[in-house]
């Protein structure tokens, strides 16, 4: 058996729009600045309080975690008005169809969204049943601490030369070598090419019947 580990933000959804629009609301809130687009986009991925700590550095604890809170507010406040729509990006539900189907790969989560978000987006999309492991932001370290590959090992038994980790951001390439997985880059996400390949990528892929080649020749490789 083979396990492919999904990103969720970035890599399967669109999700840039709420998450910008959902910070803009938190910092607001907090009556502080609201950062670059470029910097919001820069910390997806991590836990939330983490990536306040980056976004707002110069104030202390509390208020990481007031904006935390906030953000949370925000978030569900714009998904139950139907705005800032996340959507799968092309090809993601394709690919996730087409490994399922095989009898020899398994399917995985590992996300810095909360368990209640991955819920929303498995119900959604009608994904009942597809990932035989779901690691979350709720039960782990932020990324890029190895924490949520470690544990979708344990929980699949399989060993780490089984498995690709597939991200879109520095974090979940580092956290995927932290784990000692293979770590699969997807170019159409929040962090460039370039960091991903600064952070260990072994490959980057322009679309998803690419990476569909790409995770191919990474489990022939690394399981040989």
């Amino acid at each position: 058996m083979k396990l492919a580990i999904f990103d969720v933000d970035g890599t399967l959804v669109d999700s840039q729009a709420m998450i910008a629009a959902s910070l803009t609301a938190a910092f607001t809130a907090e009556g502080l600045n609201v950062p670059e687009r470029s910097r919001m986009l820069s910390i997806v991925g991590l836990s939330l309080v983490d990536a306040m700590a980056v976004l707002a550095p110069e104030h202390e604890a509390a208020r990481h975690e007031r904006l935390a809170a906030a953000y949370k507010e925000a978030f569900w406040q714009h998904r139950s008005r139907g705005e800032h729509t996340e959507t799968l990006f092309p090809g993601a539900e394709e690919l996730l169809v087409k490994l399922r189907a095989r009898g020899d790969v398994a399917l995985g989560i590992a996300t810095g969204k909360s368990r209640r978000g991955v819920a929303h987006l498995i119900e959604k999309h009608g994904w009942d049943g597809w990932f035989t492991t779901v690691q979350t932001s709720d039960d782990h370290p932020s990324k890029p601490h190895p924490s949520m590959v470690v544990t979708a090992l344990a929980e699949t038994g399989l060993d780490p030369a089984a498995a690709i980790m597939i991200g879109d951001t520095s974090f979940d390439i580092a956290m995927a070598r932290a784990a000692g997985v293979g770590a699969a880059g997807v170019a159409w996400g929040n962090h460039k090419p370039a960091e991903l390949t600064k952070s260990g990528a072994h490959s980057i892929a322009n679309d998803f019947n690419e990476l569909e080649r790409q995770l191919e020749s990474l489990w022939q490789e690394r399981m040989r």
